[in-house]
Formats: structure tokens, C-alpha cells, sequence
């Protein structure tokens, strides 16, 4: 296994979403899919980067708040060069951050912001200290 290919959302309003991934967060539309039985739109793929893309589906239906207790998906983590400039962008882009640029126990860089459908999303600017960036040092073969 070499990487995440990509990370699946969907989305009760696919316009609202687009604009907060591609205005906000800075992805790029990479192509559509529609359903192979209907024709109708399904599928958008947003690139990411590096290969990497967000998949967001139609047609949610049913809400899912994030409560820390259940299992699953807690969050998607977005690897920024500047956080600080990343969450100005997303305010600029008129969305209200959930909170402001700290530095975590593992050192690195966090702001959080949820999409319009409430997938909690983290900004992350790895830190030459952190954990991490210690690990891909030692094990440069898998960076």
C-alpha cells in the first residue's frame, strides 16, 4: 500500500460543498462520474494533491453530527504549508473557522473547520520538531 487514494463525503447540496472545497479549501474539480443505471450526476472528484483526491457524492439524505464517542471517521486532516494563510482563506471565503491556528501536543500547526454538510476538518502544519517529520526522517523510504 502506498497512499490514501482518496476519501469519500457525501453531500445534501452539492453546490454548497463545491464551493466550500474548491473556494475555500483551494481543490480543484477533477472530473465527474455519473450513475452508470440513470445518467444522473453521482459522483464529483475534487484533486487534493499529490494524487490524492475527495470524492463527494449527491444526495445525503439523513444528517450525521459528529459526537466524539462514535466510532468511525472522526475527521479528514488537510496537510497545509501555511496555516496561517490557509485559514485566512477559508474566512475570506466566508466561512467561520470552528477554531483559530494552535500549536498541538505533537507540535504541529491546527485550525478546524466544518464542511457545509459538518465533516469536521482539520488544517495541519507539520512542525520540524513533531513526531512525524521525525518518523518520515527515519524511515525516508516511506515518505
Amino acid at each position: 500500500m502506498s497512499s490514501i487514494g482518496h476519501i469519500a463525503v457525501t453531500t445534501k447540496d452539492m453546490d454548497a460543498s463545491m464551493d466550500f472545497y474548491t473556494k475555500a479549501m483551494g481543490f480543484k474539480k477533477a472530473f465527474e462520474i455519473n450513475n452508470p443505471k440513470t445518467g444522473e450526476p453521482w459522483i464529483i472528484y475534487l484533486h487534493v494533491g499529490k494524487g490524492q483526491f475527495l470524492e463527494l457524492f449527491y444526495n445525503g439524505t439523513i444528517e450525521n453530527p459528529w459526537n466524539g464517542k462514535l466510532t468511525g471517521l472522526n475527521h479528514i486532516c488537510i496537510q497545509v504549508d501555511d496555516i496561517f494563510s490557509s485559514t485566512k482563506r477559508i474566512e475570506e471565503a466566508g466561512y467561520a473557522m470552528d477554531s483559530q491556528p494552535t500549536q498541538g501536543t505533537d507540535l504541529n500547526w491546527q485550525s478546524w473547520v466544518k464542511d457545509p454538510d459538518g465533516v469536521r476538518i482539520e488544517l495541519m502544519q507539520l512542525d520540524e520538531a513533531s513526531p512525524q517529520i521525525k518518523y518520515l526522517k527515519e524511515n525516508s523510504n516511506e515518505a
